[in-house]
């Protein structure tokens, strides 16, 4: 075991960090380590980097927000393998939205979305277990599991209904980009499922995979795209932006940051996005973007609403790691999206049980009638 001193400095030396010389703020946290080792029943029992995780953990989960985070070696290693579009789980993304654990989306394909899984899904319990005050890593964990073995949420509903749905669990691998060329319209369609390191290269394979100079139009489906990673939405949000900002992002160790398009390598034709629900972050950056810069327009209903981004601050010799929220994000016009969303132009609701696909018909529809619905009228 390492030397009680060193680990009690240790303690004191990763929370004063920034703290000024002498400062004695948090001092008295080697001395409750000192008291644990000296008092409490079975010390012995207790390693001492479980005492420095929680106290680390404790002090960032006082910050009250749920994207902020310490994760233990193991935790950290999950979180980069789902950054990877490749883990063994059910298939959907969460978030802490007032203090509930909500779907953000389920992935298409997996068990989530076949076992009905829905946007909005609050999820009340897993495995019979009440998930109150749960975080999202405790959440994330309890959810996930080996291949083949099965998990129960307890989920509520939009319209109020609560339900136990039973998944098997499955390797969740996660294509980010699809594509079809929709000959008859001469309608390029392209999904992105999330934001990867490889999306902005997939997503320029499928567009240049179209008769880009005979296209009546493009349509980009968001639809339940969680986000994912910054540069990935911003390379993508490129290939129609012309030169200009993509988002704006202001944070107290930066100042104001500001992302922005090389100019554009899709000619200026109709571009319909997709958007819903479940479509955030990293999402509703490309989106906010192409609307701001009057390069297309948003179909569907309003977005999610998660506006702030998250940094890995820093890391620890054992493999543990901070996530921090670093700042929050705006548009190139300026506009919030955190807890308001986008608004598309062409608002199409919802009707359980509808057969088709009337968001793609209504972005079908617009680009057939010529685009005549004025870009930027949703915003």
């Amino acid at each position: 075991m390492v030397r009680k001193s060193f680990v009690a400095l240790l303690l004191v030396g990763v929370l004063a960090v920034g703290a000024a010389p002498g400062d004695t703020l948090f001092s008295p946290l080697g001395q409750v380590y000192q008291l644990i080792h000296d008092y409490y029943y079975q010390a012995d029992e207790i390693s001492d980097s479980t005492l420095l995780h929680g106290a680390i953990r404790g002090v960032v989960d006082a910050l009250g927000d749920p994207y902020s985070t310490f994760f233990t070696p193991d935790e950290y290693q999950s979180w980069e393998e789902s950054l990877s579009g490749e883990y063994s789980g059910v298939g959907i993304e969460i978030t802490l939205r007032n203090g509930r654990i909500t779907v953000v989306a389920p992935f298409p394909g997996t068990p989530a979305e076949a076992g009905g899984i829905r946007p909005g899904d609050w999820i009340q319990a897993v495995d019979g277990e009440l998930t109150e005050g749960w975080t999202l890593e405790k959440a994330s964990s309890h959810i996930r599991g080996p291949e083949g073995t099965v998990v129960v949420l307890t989920v509520q509903h939009d319209d109020g209904t609560v339900e136990d749905i039973p998944l098997v669990r499955q390797k969740i691998q996660i294509e980010s980009v699809r594509s079809e060329y929709r000959a008859e319209e001469k309608v390029g369609y392209v999904q992105i499922l999330r934001f990867d390191f490889d999306t902005p290269g997939l997503l320029g394979q499928a567009l240049f995979s179209f008769p880009l100079q005979n296209l009546a139009g493009i349509v980009i489906d968001l639809r339940n795209n969680p986000g994912g990673i910054l540069s990935a939405a911003v390379e993508s949000a490129s290939y129609f932006v012309d030169r200009g900002p993509i988002v704006r992002i202001q944070g107290p160790s930066f100042g104001e940051r500001t992302y922005s398009s090389r100019g554009n390598s899709v000619p200026n034709i109709p571009v319909a996005i997709l958007v819903n629900e479940g479509t955030a972050s990293a999402a509703e950056i490309m989106a906010g973007a192409i609307q701001d810069h009057g390069m297309g327009i948003l179909v569907g209903r309003p977005t999610f609403g998660k506006g702030l981004v998250q940094e890995i601050v820093m890391r620890f010799p054992d493999g543990g790691a901070i996530k921090l929220t670093t700042g929050e994000y705006f548009t190139p016009l300026g506009r919030s999206v955190h807890d308001v969303g986008l608004t598309p132009e062409i608002l199409v609701e919802r009707v359980e049980g509808e057969e088709g696909d009337p968001e793609l018909e209504a972005a079908l529809a617009w680009i057939r009638d010529g685009a005549r619905v004025p870009v930027g009228a949703g915003r």
